[in-house]
């Protein structure tokens, strides 16, 4: 569920980073204001990486077939919900 409200940050950053990231966006076809969005996707994008890498740390001593299994068991839990779902509608 998305986020209605903002907070500002200051974010310190070196003058050669902040003149790049400008750069870049400007090349994107991008303004002054998007600065704060490339931020927080880049925030986002951070922390899913580093709970991928964290998770599959816990799973690495987990054989194959039995993480393939897990996987299609909740694969197939998902679907069922949202079979479910439609019929209610």
């Amino acid at each position: 569920m998305p986020c209605t409200t903002t907070t500002r940050w200051t974010v310190p950053a070196s003058k050669e980073t902040d003149i790049s990231l400008r750069c870049f966006l400007a090349e994107l076809g991008m303004q002054k204001g998007d600065i704060s969005k490339f931020i927080g996707d880049a925030v986002k994008w951070r922390m899913f990486d580093q709970t991928l890498d964290e998770t599959r740390k816990q799973v690495e001593d987990v054989p194959e077939a039995e993480m393939q299994a897990i996987i299609n068991e909740a694969c197939e839990s998902v679907r069922s919900e949202i079979r479910q779902e439609l019929l209610d509608i």
